[in-house]
């Protein structure tokens, strides 16, 4: 039996950060990293039968097109998708009354809807990038055994290239899934490697008052290469989202609207359109997939 102390519950059941119990969660998710995008894509929704907040974490589920979906915001960085994706699973493959795990196990599709900066110029402004693969900078998930599903070639290069300092933990390297990326993609995606890193300053390269230890590391991410596959964007949760859904047998896929390009130096005119773009293809695709 899991203890009390591991899987924390709140008094009415629910999980203890989302506030969640099982009834409450359709198999097809979608994440945001904001809140108030919760709403930007459950205002397409035909019918929306459970809301609930805590803390930064807002959910809605409801009906799309007669598919059943959730719609999730997680908040920032890997250290919340530890806790979202754990809890997910926990919803769906624990007993939360016997706190024994299920002996048939059940795989949700998760996939994640933001926004980005390209790294190359012929990603322009208002395209659409799939993750192929994240790239994990933030060490979260070294916390786990990741050995069976990291990408160890990818890594190796990655730290040859950049020469790594080994001091701030090994990076990781983890697929999306096939399943869902054969049903979103199409040819107004490109595809990449996205970098996800543990904070928004330094380590992305941001230099306010404080030295950062590998100042030409951004320069070093834009041309890395990988039989074929560049390093497109940065941001802070895409390799934690794959890592945990793949140790725990669930699909995760994550896509970004490309509203700036740090190559040409342009910045959409209308970012919010780009998103709203992304969004309704998402659910398109997702409701084509029941």
């Amino acid at each position: 039996m899991i203890q009390s102390s591991e899987l924390i519950l709140n008094p009415d059941g629910s999980v203890y950060h989302l506030n969640l119990k099982p009834e409450h969660i359709a198999n097809d998710i979608i994440f945001v990293g904001d809140q108030n995008r919760v709403e930007k894509i459950t205002q397409f929704f035909d019918k929306i039968e459970f809301s609930t907040q805590k803390r930064e974490f807002k959910t809605q589920t409801g009906i799309f097109k007669g598919k059943r979906i959730t719609v999730m915001s997680t908040g920032i960085g890997p250290d919340n998708i530890d806790i979202v994706v754990n809890e997910l699973d926990a919803l769906v493959n624990i007993d939360l009354e016997t706190r024994q795990p299920k002996e048939e196990l059940t795989s949700l599709n998760i996939i994640r809807i933001g926004t980005s900066g390209s790294l190359h110029k012929d990603i322009p402004v208002d395209s659409f990038v799939m993750s192929k693969f994240g790239l994990g900078l933030d060490n979260m998930l070294r916390s786990y055994l990741i050995d069976r599903i990291s990408e160890d070639a990818i890594e190796e290069a990655f730290i040859h290239h950049t020469n790594w300092d080994i001091r701030k933990g090994k990076p990781y390297v983890i697929r999306c899934s096939e399943t869902l990326e054969k049903l979103i993609e199409s040819d107004k995606i490109f595809k990449g490697i996205t970098a996800t890193a543990g904070g928004f300053y330094g380590p992305q390269g941001r230099v306010l008052r404080l030295e950062i230890q590998d100042p030409q590391l951004n320069g070093k991410m834009d041309n890395f290469n990988f039989n074929d596959n560049r390093i497109t964007n940065l941001e802070m949760e895409t390799a934690a989202i794959y890592g945990l859904s793949a140790l725990l047998g669930h699909n995760a896929l994550s896509l970004n609207a490309i509203i700036a390009n740090r190559a040409s130096g342009t910045f959409s005119e209308d970012p919010y359109k780009a998103v709203d773009e992304l969004i309704a293809y998402t659910l398109d695709k997702i409701a084509q997939g029941s």
